[in-house]
């Protein structure tokens, strides 16, 4: 099924990725910030599980930011 998430305090401005029965997260898009290392991000996080991603990513700050695209993407995998 796919999302999409409006990201609050970062860059990019949305996120959307699709996310099976099982928690496999798929198609990972996001749209603005830093292109290339959000491109790489999306693609090495391709076929991982919802749960393992929140894990890895929750938490991560970008800068004096309060949350960074990789945070965000946590949130909206909780959200979906």
């Amino acid at each position: 099924m796919n999302h999409v998430y409006k990201t609050k305090d970062t860059c990019a401005t949305q996120i959307s990725f699709d996310k099976d029965e099982n928690g496999i997260v798929t198609n990972i898009v996001f749209t603005g910030g830093c292109n290339g290392n959000l491109k790489s991000l999306s693609k090495i996080l391709d076929g991982w599980h919802a749960d393992k991603i929140i894990e890895m990513l929750q938490g991560n700050l970008c800068g004096r930011r309060p949350t960074s695209c990789g945070d965000q993407l946590a949130k909206a995998l909780m959200s979906a």
